[in-house]
């Protein structure tokens, strides 16, 4: 059987096309119309498990799920491959359909990628085939083929881009295609991951939602567009406590005309600036503002368009933020408010497994950098406090601290002594950070553990380092905001690679623990470095087990043979709100 089959659905109607490829993208065969291509694709899934190609698992996953009785084990998403290795290759940015890559290879005028913007009632206009951004009269499966192909050539030549700012020197250029490949295998992965998540939905009941909001805002207003009670008697306590004249509450220019009328002068809104206002109203503003985005954000409109037949289905965005996190088209999927989670609700007879990973960012910096002493104290348990009892005389305040400050680039403050400490402790985890802020700094790009690329200086950075010599002060702030944003990349982006294979790892066991699609456990939710699994109760201690498993396979695939270990939280819960 194949190894690879390219697929291109039928613009209308339940068909398509497929074409079998070997491994370099080489068509094995003509093309077969399949008048129920779902029927086809399960046949070929059950008959040798290949890797399909396809433009998007969007246009091509999503309208199939419905109808197969089992999830595909592996894909090549051509426009998630396309973005990462047009990264790679030093041309960040540009646009990324099969369109896009199709013109490139042909020498065309390249079209500007859609918006990535939809809503719960716009499903059509997401899947339509002219997001593909085909010209017209193009054949999408031969466009299918040929991008494949192309990306494959392009895979095979991949080195790494920065050696010393970002990946463990004396790598090879084979050692960087292996690890490449990985990203492009968890990468597509997590296209199948995302798009099964918006299929099945997140269980939710929006009895206890309703319940919640009730309990927070007040009724929900019958007039549409209109405040809640407690929103609105919030608002009138906020007047009154700064001398009784009408403003807006949610202008920020009013609020601060307002303070300023009472004596009160704010540089801006944020929380952490109110926090430290000693004026009645100060707290007021901050209640008033917390409830008001729950009302905006996830209030009684949200779950009219967003929570319907006991599931919230968001659209996912694999790969959505530069460091390779995921992002959403609507819906807030990443943002549930802690204090909406009692509205996720397991079935009856099922449970939800919830698991998160402990620390992750710090214990990827000890892997990345192989510093022994700082990979000794991941090794298990609390980093914060093994590193308190290494080099902090316990104190596992500034040990976190410090460590925090080194990641991100925070200096300012008690940080400085506590940052020479982590240097005479921890040479090269230390020098692992700072040699990728140095690159930053000038200008230079780094990358993944697995080689995701960072954007380069945009072209406003350049201009300011051109005209560094008359203005230091402007291009060294420039300089050193460039540099913490590397300097934190390769650990965030390395940790989105851990993630990722956990995904995929996790993705793959639960498929083999249902006897029948009904009783399958499936992910539900999935954030950064936390996982929710939707399971039959009976299988539960399973999936807990396979969490487990998948995070220490996610570990020695990305990482290597290190001492390291990435720990995962795990709960067997009811409710999403007990899981912590």
């Amino acid at each position: 059987m194949p190894p690879r089959i390219a697929l291109a659905p039928d613009p209308h109607g339940p068909g398509g096309r497929l074409q079998p490829l070997d491994d370099a993208g080489t068509p094995l065969g003509a093309p077969v119309h399949a008048a129920d291509l779902a029927a086809a694709v399960a046949g070929y899934e059950a008959a040798s498990h290949p890797r399909w190609v396809w433009a998007t698992a969007d246009s091509a996953y999503a309208p199939l799920l419905p109808d197969l009785p089992d999830r595909l084990a592996r894909c090549h998403d051509l426009r998630l491959v396309e973005a990462l290795l047009l990264s790679h290759e030093g041309r960040y940015g540009q646009p990324r359909s099969l369109g896009a890559a199709w013109a490139r290879l042909h020498r065309l005028p390249v079209p500007a990628d859609l918006p990535d913007s939809a809503g719960p009632d716009d499903q059509d206009s997401l899947f339509a085939p002219d997001r593909l951004q085909l010209p017209p009269a193009t054949d999408p499966l031969a466009a299918v083929v040929a991008v494949h192909a192309d990306q494959q050539r392009r895979i095979q030549a991949v080195t790494d881009p920065a050696p010393a700012a970002g990946r463990p020197t004396g790598t090879t250029g084979a050692g960087a295609r292996a690890r490449f490949r990985l990203l492009v295998a968890a990468e597509s992965a997590g296209a199948l991951a995302a798009a099964e998540m918006a299929h099945d939905g997140l269980p939710w009941r929006s009895d206890v939602h309703d319940r919640l909001l009730t309990d927070l805002l007040g009724p929900r207003p019958q007039i549409p567009g209109t405040q809640p009670k407690r929103l609105a008697d919030l608002a009138t306590e906020l007047q009154q406590a700064l001398g009784g004249r009408p403003f807006n509450p949610d202008s920020h220019t009013q609020v601060l005309r307002a303070f300023a009328d009472q004596g009160v002068h704010l540089g801006s809104t944020r929380s952490w600036e109110l926090r430290g206002i000693d004026h009645p109203a100060a707290a007021l503003l901050i209640r008033y503002k917390e409830l008001s985005r729950i009302h905006a954000a996830h209030g009684w409109a949200w779950q009219d368009a967003w929570a319907r037949g006991g599931r919230f289905r968001p659209e996912y965005v694999v790969g959505g933020v530069v460091s390779g996190r995921w992002a959403s088209r609507g819906g807030g999927a990443l943002q549930i408010p802690r204090i909406l989670r009692g509205a996720v609700v397991a079935d009856p007879g099922w449970l939800l497994v919830v698991a998160d990973a402990a620390q992750l960012e710090p214990r990827v910096l000890a892997a990345l950098s192989q510093d022994t002493g700082m990979a000794r104290s991941a090794a298990e348990g609390d980093l914060y406090a093994a590193l308190a009892a290494t080099a902090f005389q316990g104190d596992r305040d500034k040990a976190k601290l410090g460590l925090l400050g080194a990641m991100y680039g925070q200096t300012s403050g008690d940080i400085g002594p506590l940052l020479a400490t982590l240097r005479r402790r921890f040479p090269t985890a230390m020098g692992y950070v700072e040699a990728a802020a140095r690159t930053g700094e000038d200008g230079g790009v780094v990358s993944s553990r697995l080689g995701r690329v960072c954007p380069p200086p945009s072209a406003d950075w350049q201009d300011a380092a051109e005209e560094a010599d008359g203005a230091a002060d402007a291009g060294a702030r420039s300089a050193r905001a460039r540099g913490r944003f590397t300097r934190n990349f390769v650990i965030q982006a390395s940790a989105a690679d851990w993630a990722l294979a956990l995904l995929a790892a996790l993705r793959r066991r639960l498929a083999g623990l249902a006897a029948t699609p009904g009783d399958r456990p499936h992910l539900v939710f999935f954030q950064h470095d936390e996982v929710v699994v939707h399971t039959p109760a009976d299988l539960a201690d399973q999936v807990a087990a396979a969490v487990t498993e998948a995070a220490e396979e996610a570990r020695a695939l990305v990482f290597g043979d290190t001492p390291v270990r990435f720990p995962l939280t795990t709960a067997v819960v009811d409710c999403y709100a007990d899981a912590k």
